[in-house]
């Protein structure tokens, strides 16, 4: 690996770990609502991942908390939620 590409990647580790500490606030943070996902599974009948191509162990940590949607599964959410039955329809 090249030094300088070393060097950036060893100075993120280091913010990352401020940051862990409370040392240094974070550049950006992205939230989503972990209810907000449930409800748009239960009000359009999802029980299983299976149909938006998510693992089931991935939706749980989303419900939960734990981890966030990528950028195009936020925007298949927000699509689900807006418009389910269309979006599912064209999921079939």
């Amino acid at each position: 690996m090249e030094k300088t590409l070393f060097d950036e990647l060893l100075e993120s580790v280091t913010q990352m770990d401020e940051i862990v500490r409370g040392e240094r606030a974070p550049s950006r943070e992205f939230h989503v609502d972990a209810t907000n996902i449930k409800c748009i599974r239960q009000a359009t009948g999802l029980s299983q991942a299976k149909l938006i191509d998510v693992p089931v162990t991935t939706l749980q940590n989303w419900e939960q908390g734990r981890r966030e949607p990528s950028d195009p599964s936020r925007a298949l959410l927000r699509a689900l939620k807006k418009d389910p039955e269309h979006v599912l329809r064209a999921l079939v």
